[in-house]
């Protein structure tokens, strides 16, 4: 991306969903450069105004002209797989890198699936101007999987997820609230949320697995340059309204000499958050995480069952670092290149 020393103008689309409204945040938060700003959305949301960088701003209908003449450089997409495959394309050949929170494109050989602290150089790898950002489970997953990785070799990963509402966008939250008041309402679920975890996150495959599952495991594979590690996951979803959590299990190739080490190597990691005092009950909380933008981990220890392995409990905000900051981080890269 070269803007001969400019700031760059961005669009922000679904700018008036669960993720496009913590893109505007974080993106206030941070402090990020831009001269020119458009937000799109719906033709139901068309019209009104919303609150961005101290200024007012009117949403746009996204349709097929949106991106025209408007030099655009960075557009942050979180409408839906539909509204992606259908417009990031036309964004991209109006000159603008897209970066995509749906699923839509994590897959697609010519397409970099990138978080910032683990594969950065991807991001500058983009034949078709898009840039998928990983599902949320998987992005936290990746940061403290990726220095095991170089360090001893990984033959095989086991997630098993609890995953908050949020997941869900503003239905799921919605089903949860209704749950609390007593109101068996189940829009965004099959079962009621409330007093409930549901082993069913997307829909089920023919293999057994849901969808979910399959996107931790072919996105691990693709993140980490890897298709030889071992991965299955089951993913759950729990009466939790933000933050995933998350049990890991992990064999290594190579033996470790004690978990010290393994704290002193997560430590060392930017945006990786040890808490680990099991004797003080310090570990991970998905009310400590929600609304910030690092992974943690707490839980170390030794699998005892295999050769050389640990367990580790991995939670993050599944709203910013799961999805609009991770994809604000990559839009860092781009400006700083």
């Amino acid at each position: 991306m070269n803007l001969n020393g400019r700031k760059p103008n961005i669009a922000i689309v679904g700018a008036t969903g669960l993720v496009g409204g913590t893109f505007r945040k974080v993106l206030e938060e941070r402090n990020f450069p831009f001269e020119k700003a458009y937000l799109f959305a719906s033709a139901k949301s068309a019209g009104s105004t919303v609150e961005f960088a101290g200024k007012e701003y009117i949403i746009e209908e996204l349709t097929e002209t949106s991106f025209d003449g408007k030099e655009i450089d960075i557009a942050l997409f979180s409408a839906g797989g539909g509204t992606s495959e259908k417009f990031a394309p036309l964004a991209a050949a109006a000159g603008a890198i897209v970066v995509d929170n749906s699923s839509q494109w994590r897959m697609d050989p010519d397409v970099p699936l990138v978080v910032p602290e683990v594969n950065p150089e991807d991001a500058f790898r983009a034949p078709k101007g898009i840039i998928a950002n990983p599902n949320c489970s998987t992005i936290q997953a990746m940061v403290p999987l990726k220095p095991l990785l170089d360090t001893y070799g990984i033959k095989r990963v086991i997630y098993s997820t609890y995953q908050a509402v949020a997941g869900s966008g503003i239905k799921g939250i919605r089903d949860l609230e209704e749950g609390i008041q007593g109101n068996d309402i189940c829009v965004a679920y099959p079962h009621p949320i409330f007093g409930n975890c549901l082993p069913h996150i997307d829909s089920f495959l023919e293999n057994g697995y849901t969808k979910e599952e399959m996107k931790m495991v072919n996105e691990t594979h693709k993140i980490l340059h890897n298709d030889k590690i071992g991965v299955t996951a089951t993913t759950v979803r729990v009466p939790v309204f933000t933050a995933h959590s998350e049990s890991i299990n992990v064999e290594f190739e190579k033996p470790f000499d004690s978990v010290d080490e393994i704290r002193a190597l997560f430590a060392a990691v930017p945006g990786l958050i040890v808490q680990d005092d099991p004797a003080n009950n310090v570990y991970p909380l998905a009310r400590d995480a929600s609304e910030t933008d690092e992974v943690y981990v707490g839980r170390i220890r030794r699998d005892f069952s295999i050769e050389s392995g640990i367990n580790f409990w991995c939670v993050a905000d599944n709203v910013r670092k799961g999805a609009a900051s991770n994809a604000v981080q990559i839009a860092e890269l781009l400006i700083r290149q």
